[in-house]
């Protein structure tokens, strides 16, 4: 049994990762402002969920608040820091970026001061987003391509994140590892993400907006792949790790992952899939690309196989089977 502080506890991907850990018996002291950029009764309905659990607590605060942070990390006690909560979202960025600034840099930097100081810290596991990979055209992205071009705010703060942690690993010896994740979807899931949305608007009969026309390609990446791939890397502090092309000189117990089903699906094969199983047929709205936006997402997983393992390869019509499922059931639709 670990004790764990995990960060976003009632947000997606963080909900599915706490009963995977309390599952196996970890003690897990949860973390998460439940705010309001999508429905806040969802974020409950998942802490409903977890209250239930003997091995979880809750500490309900912001990231920017260090002093709410550092009651949880008290609480906690942690082995493994788990840092999932993050303000998400590329087009929300666009019109608040200072929700960005507070929770995705001084958040972050507030987990990073508190993380240096704990006792008995073994690792640091932090979300970062295939975002990070921006104006690269090279397909599949590796965890080795250059990030220097994001084009969106949120991709920034996530590579912000990157480098901080490398340079608090670095520093203070804090083994950490970060993980670049890829178009995640799946029950519970986030309904600000076009598998949501579309979802709803095909049982509600509205149009669906399908950006530059169809022509893009998304690398999707079921949620319990994601949780298996996240405590897999948690149970493994990185070790040293040093390039062999004579460039890369870190000496930071530092890692980077990409976890995703590198297997891309066209936007209009996606949408397809989603007919077929909601039983509709979607009114699509054809409109441009969309600012912030990539054409092609394809996460290379070799490091990730390697070392953990373990690679994800839930195939598409699974995985949008057990979410609609789930969103009949949720919202009461026969």
């Amino acid at each position: 049994m670990a004790r764990i502080l995990l960060t976003g506890a009632a947000g997606f991907v963080g909900f599915h990762t706490a009963r995977a850990l309390c599952a196996r018996g970890d003690e897990v002291v949860g973390f998460d402002n439940c705010n309001a950029y999508y429905d806040p009764a969802l974020k409950q309905a998942r802490l409903d969920e977890l209250a239930g659990l003997p091995n979880f607590r809750f500490h309900r605060g912001g990231l920017e608040d260090a002093e709410a942070l550092s009651a949880a990390m008290a609480d906690a006690r942690p082995e493994t820091v788990i840092h999932l909560a993050a303000q998400a979202g590329v087009r929300y960025s666009l019109s608040n970026p200072q929700a960005y600034v507070d929770s995705n840099l001084i958040g972050f930097q507030n987990l990073l001061e508190l993380c240096r100081h704990a006792e008995g810290l073994d690792h640091l596991v932090f979300a970062s987003s295939s975002s990070v990979y921006g104006a690269n055209t090279e397909l599949p992205f590796s965890t080795g391509d250059r990030t220097d071009y994001p084009i969106s705010l949120y991709a920034a703060t996530k590579k912000a994140n990157e480098v901080s942690a490398h340079a608090y690993s670095h520093l203070y010896g804090i083994p950490t590892t970060g993980l670049r994740f890829f178009t995640v979807y799946g029950p519970w899931g986030r309904p600000d993400m076009a598998y949501f949305s579309f979802t709803k608007a095909l049982f509600e009969g509205t149009p669906i907006k399908v950006f530059n026309h169809g022509q893009l390609e998304r690398d999707f990446t079921y949620i319990d792949d994601v949780v298996e791939g996240v405590l897999r890397v948690a149970d493994r502090p990185p070790q040293i790790t040093v390039g062999d092309d004579g460039r890369y000189h870190s000496q930071a117990r530092y890692k980077l992952y990409n976890i995703g089903n590198h297997s891309p699906v066209a936007l209009g094969d996606f949408i397809a899939t989603l007919e077929r199983l909601c039983g509709r047929e979607a009114i699509k709205e054809y409109v441009a690309m969309q600012p912030g936006d990539v054409h092609a997402t394809y996460a290379d997983v070799a490091d990730l196989s390697a070392d953990v393992g373990f690679a994800p390869d839930t195939p598409l019509d699974n995985g949008l089977a057990r979410f609609v499922d789930w969103y009949r059931d949720y919202y009461g639709i026969r």
